[in-house]
């Protein structure tokens, strides 16, 4: 005699079936592409790490049909889960069956066509097209907060058609992915404290009011900004790190620092009073790129860990007016510039900042000084 048993999926509960037919049951919406059915669904994140699997690492890259899990993604993608767990957003996941799939509408004509439930036997191999980080991000945080598991995650299900389908797919579904621009994800993120100070300070300062770009991380040519919200938000960041402050009062220290930056910067005022356009301006001087904003907010930094007392870091700024920011300058060959281009890699912001450390006469940290000492031998 044949064992039934009843399983249940989220709030619906599978009819009974034998122990060869047993099923996972969601409710679901039939839609068609290129001529084939695909079904979209909710599935409880703890059936996510169950039931949808990896392809094996120690496959080579042609016999898989995703890339390789990085690891290294996984615990920002958790902690971002677990930090927020009544403000986070996941997008669907993508998913490959390879077993037979039936589908019953609600009705046999009309919109109730177009839903219904899709039935899925247990012993169908779920093979993830997209969103694989996505789900090993999910099974670690249901270890520490098993409470997500009740919560849903959209599932797009299509038929495997084979691997060659499944690694076409991959590839359909990353081909035009692209990265939004810093400089918008500082403006549409409101739970990043840094940045909201780098919006605050765009909007309230008079260095930055009006001046700076806000959706995107690259200036055209003839784009009337001097500075970019990210050039802003990797500045400040660098400004403020490891300070322990208040946001208000971090904002605060933030707009006082730059404001006094702009003191040292005539170009800028000049940008501002309409003496100089801002394209000439960009053109002809480093000071409003982002490898300069990085390289002062380290300075500031290192000089707010010794006082942010106003009238004893805003002193030892002074020499930075006798610093030469023309392109034409050529002690930023090699720092700031390679093959006359401004360069933004962590080296070449490290000599920048070694070039502003000997104007001010501050010491270089060890990692400075071996990152100087490289360049130096180089250029011998």
């Amino acid at each position: 005699m044949e064992t039934q048993v009843t399983a249940q999926v989220g709030a619906k509960v599978v009819a009974p079936r034998t122990s060869v037919g047993f099923e996972y049951t969601f409710p679901a919406i039939r839609g068609v592409q290129a001529g084939r059915e695909f079904y979209t669904s909710m599935c409880p994140m703890r059936l996510i790490p169950k039931i949808f699997i990896f392809d094996e690492d120690d496959l080579s890259a042609e016999l898989r049909a995703q890339r390789v899990l990085n690891k290294g993604r996984l615990p920002a993608l958790t902690k971002y889960i677990l930090d927020n767990p009544d403000d986070y957003v996941f997008s669907a996941l993508t998913a490959s069956v390879d077993g037979d799939m039936s589908f019953e509408g609600h009705s046999a004509e009309g919109p109730g066509m177009r839903t219904g439930q899709l039935r899925i036997p247990m012993d169908s191999r779920f093979l993830i097209n997209d969103g694989q980080h996505r789900r090993a991000a999910i099974e670690q945080a249901l270890k520490e907060n098993p409470d997500l598991g009740d919560e849903t995650i959209a599932v797009v299900f299509f038929h495997d058609a084979g691997l060659a389908r499944s690694q076409q797919m991959f590839a359909d579904l990353n081909r035009h992915a692209v990265r939004p621009a810093r400089s918008i994800g500082v403006l549409y993120d409101h739970r990043d404290e840094e940045a909201k100070t780098a919006r605050a300070l765009a909007s309230l300062s008079p260095v930055f009011n009006g001046y700076v770009e806000m959706e995107k991380s690259n200036l055209s040519a003839r784009s009337s900004k001097m500075f970019t919200l990210s050039a802003l938000y990797y500045g400040t960041h660098a400004l403020l790190q490891g300070l322990d402050l208040k946001p208000d009062e971090a904002t605060k220290l933030a707009q006082s620092y730059w404001e006094a930056i702009d003191q040292s910067l005539p170009e800028w005022a000049m940008v501002r009073n309409r003496e100089l356009p801002a394209q000439e301006m960009r053109r002809d001087y480093i000071h409003s790129h982002g490898i300069a904003l990085h390289g002062l907010g380290r300075i500031g930094n290192s000089l707010f860990r010794e006082s942010t007392a106003v009238t004893k870091w805003k002193k030892r700024l002074t020499p930075l007016k006798k610093v030469n920011w023309s392109r034409a300058n050529a002690d930023w060959e090699g720092r700031a510039i390679v093959g006359g281009r401004v360069s933004k890699s962590h080296q070449n912001v490290t000599l920048t900042v070694n070039y502003l450390r000997h104007h001010l006469g501050l010491a270089l940290s060890p990692e400075e000084q071996r990152v100087e000492d490289a360049y130096l031998r180089g250029g011998a």
